[in-house]
């Protein structure tokens, strides 16, 4: 394919052809915001050139992200980082966290980064000032992609099919417990939609035909907190004496698997992410069975639809949900 020219890139970016020459060729005076487009356009008409330095970087994508202690974060933060060193060179990779429970700090952050954006990609609670923040910035014209947890309709979402990790969930106790009675389970809160479509998906599953042998009697909340986990789970036993099964749709393994280790009696045993606690559980028998989102797949997914929303790559493969992995002692 031929070279674009520097017409062709002018049409593409909406700018004349005097301000493509300044922006290819370093010379300064121009916008950031329309040096984003020229280079933009550059990019998506594949234009071979090198950058001038100080456009190095000049497309920023911040990444709104919670809790960089919880193991899904770390695992997603440390995606976007490796990502960050592989993207053109006309591409940077902001990753910013933001305290989880704060809704009108995320919200002043959405709208007001440190400096002009190509795109925002985002993974935080719902709060309703988030939802807003998120609307008016779209509007504007950012490209938005939300991981983890839809907050409005109208923006891209990567996750996994919530509902069907729930339903399966509930799947592999049924068919893996022989045991009957009550049984548990636990999430973050009511703040992460996800999280309660994966226990609508466990309890519906149940209810349409398993409930006469594991019965769901309550749903726990952590705050994905190891401490409060571990509460949760000591008050659960004590309560239910007899409970055979224990589903954490959330975060705070950790705090579920030192009760564990503890309990003479087997409990059932099915939770997220593969961790350095949920790995350890898996091998001691705690553990049954771990449902893995892979974080860096939903990374890559996400960053994918930005570059494409912004004009650098095409995209040909949609955006269904990421396949989740089921791992078990015998698959570690």
């Amino acid at each position: 394919m031929a070279k674009p020219n520097i017409a062709q890139i002018a049409k593409a970016a909406g700018v004349g052809t005097a301000t493509v020459e300044r922006v290819l060729n370093g010379r300064g005076g121009v916008r950031p915001q329309t040096a984003m487009k020229v280079i933009a356009a550059a990019r998506a008409l594949d234009w071979p050139g090198r950058l001038p330095d100080q456009h190095r970087g000049l497309l920023l994508i911040e990444i709104i992200l919670v809790r960089p202690e919880e193991n899904f974060f770390a695992r997603l933060s440390l995606a976007f980082r490796k990502l960050g060193s592989i993207v053109d060179s006309s591409v940077q990779l902001q990753i910013t966290f933001v305290d989880e429970s704060d809704g009108p700090a995320i919200a002043r952050r959405i709208l007001t980064g440190d400096r002009p954006r190509a795109g925002l990609i985002l993974a935080a609670p719902g709060f309703p000032e988030v939802a807003e923040a998120l609307a008016t910035v779209q509007a504007k014209g950012l490209p938005v992609v939300q991981v983890v947890t839809r907050i409005i309709p109208e923006a891209e979402f990567v996750a996994i099919d919530n509902y069907a990790a729930g339903r399966t969930a509930a799947l592999m106790m049924t068919r893996m417990c022989a045991a009957t009675g009550p049984v548990i389970t636990l999430c973050h809160g009511t703040s992460y939609q996800v999280h309660r479509d994966r226990i609508r998906g466990f309890s519906d599953f149940l209810a349409e035909g398993h409930i006469g042998r594991l019965t769901h009697m309550a749903t726990l909340f952590s705050e994905d907190s190891r401490t409060i986990a571990n509460s949760q789970m000591r008050a659960a036993l004590r309560q239910w004496p007899d409970l055979v099964g224990f589903y954490n749709a959330g975060g705070g393994n950790q705090g579920v698997m030192e009760v564990l280790s503890a309990q003479a009696k087997p409990v059932f045993f099915v939770g997220h992410e593969l961790s350095p606690a949920t790995e350890i559980g898996l091998k001691t028998g705690r553990a049954d069975v771990v449902i893995d989102q892979m974080p860096e797949t939903q990374a890559r997914r996400a960053v994918d639809l930005i570059l494409h929303k912004i004009g650098l790559i095409g995209l040909t493969d949609g955006n269904p949900p990421i396949r989740f992995n089921l791992v078990t002692a015998e698959n570690l």
